[in-house]
């Protein structure tokens, strides 16, 4: 692996791509860095230091590198475009304009793309403007009160001038960072956005083994240390095991004449993975037990029914938490299926090019056999990807490990995804120029 690196930098194109990815990767995590212009950098280092990671801010705070909490230029981080995505991704099947596009090709593809853009800016504006509320009321760094840290005091000009500085420099950084990932896919190696995802998630590794080791206390910290690396090995192995299973529905083509020549008559297959989800129902489930927390935030946690959402739904480690986070990543994960294949869809157009499945009649018991198989896949798919969202819950509980504990969930999925999809993108441009793949 490390001499078909080697090749990969002795090659002129593929090593411009790949010191331009790196380039780009340097900028980005510069950015994330950079304070927001009114913020309090000093008091906002020492909440950090004295938060113990409000777990209700985890998974946006993830996806921004850190950025969020120390509330710098790149604090929205890749989230608004994800969501975005999402959100044109569903519309694209309730629209007929949208699905319409989709259908166009290229010029669709562009305009569904530039539609994302637009729709990403806005849920920029809205969330920068909800972030910078939620720093000023003092409740991003509500459980971190010392005499060094004032959450009320991150903001010290709470003007109205000010307060649209911050929000039009969050927006614009959140802009920046899709021209970044956009120059990426063009000039670099990969997929941009996924890639500034993976760098954004595996930025925290460092920092949450050593946590760790601090917090270990068998062996001076040492043999918790070791003992998570060897469950993240393991738990990569078995990632990578899911991400590349596939059952494969073999397709036949039937001869066609046209004139004095036959066409037709190959044999193919639908490869149909068992997570066809990806890694979407878990942003989906996280995303939605959110919401009950940060109203119980904001009404000030003093009703019953505030004290009861805070004690059960805030921290990961109780037991009605864990199941309703499970049952809601299952459930997320028929219904985003659902939506993005359609067994209907995939029948007619089969059909249409005179294939079939050998054994099973064209048209509607096509498609009843294809819902039949993907429903009995997707069974063992996000029963995989529950328990996977659920390891930094039971490191809680087992390690009194932190939230951002860093073999798990969702951290664990972006990073095995991505690295697999990035090289299988080295591999094909190195198969280009030698027959000698990237993976022996």
């Amino acid at each position: 692996m490390l001499t078909a690196f080697a090749r990969a930098f002795r090659t002129p194109d593929l090593r411009k791509k790949l010191l331009f990815t790196l380039a780009i990767i340097v900028l980005f995590r510069i950015g994330s860095h950079i304070p927001v212009p009114g913020v309090s950098f000093e008091m906002v280092r020492s909440c950090v230091e004295d938060s113990n990671r409000n777990s209700l801010f985890g998974l946006v705070n993830m996806f921004s590198g850190g950025a969020l909490l120390q509330l710098t230029i790149f604090a929205l981080g890749i989230m608004p475009y994800i969501t975005a995505s999402i959100i044109l991704q569903l519309l694209t099947v309730v629209i007929p304009r949208l699905e319409a596009l989709k259908k166009e090709g290229q010029a669709g593809t562009a305009k569904i793309t530039q539609y994302t853009r637009y729709l990403t800016i806005a849920l920029s504006i809205l969330q920068a403007t909800a972030l910078i509320a939620t720093a000023r009321s003092g409740a991003l760094f509500s459980s971190a009160r010392s005499a060094t840290c004032d959450p009320q005091g991150i903001v010290p000009d709470d003007s109205l001038f000010r307060v649209i500085v911050m929000v039009v420099v969050m927006t614009a950084g959140t802009s920046t960072i899709m021209w970044l990932g956009e120059l990426i896919t063009d000039r670099g190696i990969g997929n941009g956005m996924s890639i500034l995802m993976f760098v954004s998630v595996a930025s925290g590794f460092p920092a949450a083994l050593w946590t760790i080791k601090d917090q270990g206390t068998i062996g001076g910290g040492w043999v918790p240390f070791f003992t998570v690396i060897a469950i993240g090995l393991v738990m990569v192995g078995l990632v990578v095991f899911v991400e590349q299973a596939q059952r494969r529905i073999p397709v036949q083509y039937a001869k066609r004449m046209i004139g004095r020549r036959a066409y037709g008559g190959t044999s193919t297959y639908i490869p149909l993975k068992v997570n066809q989800a990806g890694i979407i129902p878990v942003i989906f489930a996280s995303s939605l037990l959110y919401i009950p927390a940060l109203i119980a935030q904001f009404s000030g946690g003093k009703s019953d029914w505030a004290v009861w959402i805070e004690r059960n739904f805030v921290k990961g480690d109780h037991p009605l938490y864990m199941i309703t986070y499970f049952l809601l990543i299952v459930f997320f994960a028929f219904f985003y299926v659902a939506i993005t294949f359609n067994p209907e869809e995939v029948a007619d157009n089969m059909k249409k090019y005179g294939g079939f499945i050998p054994g099973i009649r064209a048209g509607r018991p096509t498609a009843e056999y294809l819902n039949y198989i993907l429903t009995r896949i997707t069974w063992p798919g996000s029963l995989y990807l529950g328990m996977i969202a659920l390891v930094p819950s039971i490191a809680l509980v087992l390690f009194n490990a932190n939230q951002n504990f860093p073999f798990g969930g969702t951290s664990i999925l972006i990073i095995v995804g991505v690295g697999l999809e990035t090289v299988k993108q080295i591999e094909s441009q190195l198969q280009q120029r030698n027959y000698e793949g990237f993976l022996r």
